[in-house]
């Protein structure tokens, strides 16, 4: 019997995950409270509540309504992270009272989707444990084999190119498509209201988690004072650094020393790629159950609300991914563009459903170097740099949502605040690291870029989790991409000598 191609079970996976999620969703209208009770801990539901209040300290400071769950969440962790003493819960239900005193936690129920998630959880540990040794074993034989500093300095100067244009597009692409279709003018002042209210406390948190991004500071701070350190806290600008110097040293030892640790290196780099192979063997596993947590938490309900914006993110990646990097690959690379997107999908796959460009490097790796023939020099130096600095996806988004927000606030942007947002983006998206959710935090540091309440976030926030899956595809295909691109055009200049 045929065995059947890994990207069609991933994309199974991702199908009955999804259909799996929606299944075994979460009851929008239940909450698991874990409260103290004569000295023991004490988790019950409850469901269909009319009214809600919370109580510190005696005195009602909030009251909620049946349908919010998710206020009633974060309104409960604001208080127990601000170390309040006396939490106390009151559900109105059935005209009776339900007091719950000493309250320790409040979340949504568990499913059956929801306690599959830990599968999905040591695939993505698994991929993610590959990449720090991965990163610097083929960045450090990528820079030592490339041992013609001119040679170097070219493809360090193309990748760095492409990238930067790459993600200037991306955003313009962004804010083009929000001031085109407008999503902050087609959504209702109701809608606006209960979004603002559901997510206000996340919105706050996550509004303090500034990212300050100085020009010099940037530039001093890639050098790391502890090269253990940088490894260990998993800083990917700095383990760059400290790979590609020290492949491009290793050129200028003695050839019989150098040969030694760049077959060490090999030999490592070549390990973590059989070990992918490996772990692939359940990325369908890991996928489903990634998937089907995902939907069953977060639902489809919260589309509708933002459909408009949804539309202009999904549209612009859409572009970015197949007009511009088929652009790119057809006019500069000249490769085929069939044959690129067939050899990417497990990448992109991988991508969505971790929503990592770090995690799911060793995929990138194994589909431009195994199955695009890539030179593994060339792959080694360029795709690990593009998973660090390389966020198009990610800075696309934050063009649309800059605008979406601004235009829900009533704000017209000038051109200066709208090329403020293309540069701060821009300096963002290279500056932090390739993990879910890091998309969140840039744009807090966009908003208050341009005087915009980074309040404003709160609108987004529900369905933020998806379009990062989204995102990640379009952040792991222009890695591809300008490794492909710039690959090809060594070769032709190789023949061409």
């Amino acid at each position: 019997m045929k065995k059947v191609p890994l990207h069609v079970q991933i994309l199974l996976a991702l199908i009955l995950g999804a259909a799996f999620g929606a299944f075994f969703s979460v009851d929008k209208n239940k909450l698991e409270i874990t409260y103290k009770k004569n000295s023991d801990q004490v988790t019950e539901s409850i469901s269909k509540w009319t009214s809600a209040s919370i109580i510190i300290n005696d005195s009602t400071e909030t009251t909620f309504n049946s349908n919010d769950q998710i206020a009633i969440i974060n309104k409960f962790k604001h208080y127990h992270n601000s170390s309040q003493k006396s939490i106390k819960l009151v559900f109105e239900k059935e005209k009776r009272k339900l007091e719950y005193s000493e309250v320790i936690a409040v979340r949504k129920e568990h499913t059956l989707a929801t306690y599959i998630k830990p599968v999905g959880d040591l695939f993505i540990r698994l991929l993610s444990f590959l990449a720090i040794p991965l990163v610097i074993s083929t960045l450090i034989v990528g820079a030592a084999s490339l041992s013609d500093f001119k040679k170097l300095g070219r493809i360090g100067l193309k990748t760095f190119s492409l990238y930067i244009i790459t993600t200037i597009i991306a955003i313009t692409i962004g804010m083009g498509l929000a001031n085109v279709i407008s999503p902050g003018t087609r959504i209702d002042p109701s809608s606006k209201e209960r979004l603002m209210s559901s997510f206000k406390e996340e919105s706050a948190e996550k509004a303090v988690e500034t990212l300050d991004i100085s020009i010099v500071d940037f530039f001093v701070e890639i050098v790391p004072k502890n090269p253990f350190d940088a490894i260990s806290s998993g800083n990917m600008l700095q383990i760059v650094f400290l790979a590609v110097i020290f492949g491009i040293t290793l050129t200028l030892i003695e050839k019989k020393k150098r040969n030694t640790v760049i077959e060490f290196f090999d030999g490592v780099s070549d390990t973590m790629i059989k070990m992918v192979d490996i772990f692939m063997l359940i990325a369908p596993f890991g996928v489903f159950a990634l998937i089907a947590a995902t939907i069953a938490d977060f639902g489809f309900e919260i589309l509708s609300t933002l459909i408009w914006y949804i539309i202009a993110v999904i549209l612009g990646l859409f572009i970015q991914t197949y007009v511009v990097y088929g652009a790119m690959l057809k006019l500069i690379g000249r490769v085929s563009l069939k044959d690129f997107f067939l050899n990417i999908r497990n990448a992109q796959a991988i991508g969505f459903s971790t929503s990592s460009s770090a995690a799911t490097l060793p995929i990138t790796l194994d589909c431009v170097e195994n199955k695009m023939k890539v030179n593994k020099q060339v792959a080694g130096f360029v795709l690990p740099l593009g998973a660090t600095i390389n966020m198009d996806g990610t800075a696309l988004y934050q063009g649309v949502a800059a605008v979406f927000i601004a235009q829900v606030y009533g704000f017209d942007l000038t051109i200066v605040e709208q090329l403020t947002i293309v540069i701060t983006a821009v300096l963002a998206s290279i500056g932090t690291a390739p993990v879910p959710g890091v998309g969140i935090i840039m744009l807090v540091m966009i908003l208050n870029s341009i005087n915009i309440p980074a309040q404003g976030i709160a609108l987004i926030l529900g369905v933020d989790r998806i379009l990062d899956m989204l995102r990640t595809i379009t952040n792991v295909t222009g890695d591809a991409a300008v490794a492909v691109t710039i690959a090809s055009t060594e070769e032709r200049a190789k023949i061409a000598k």
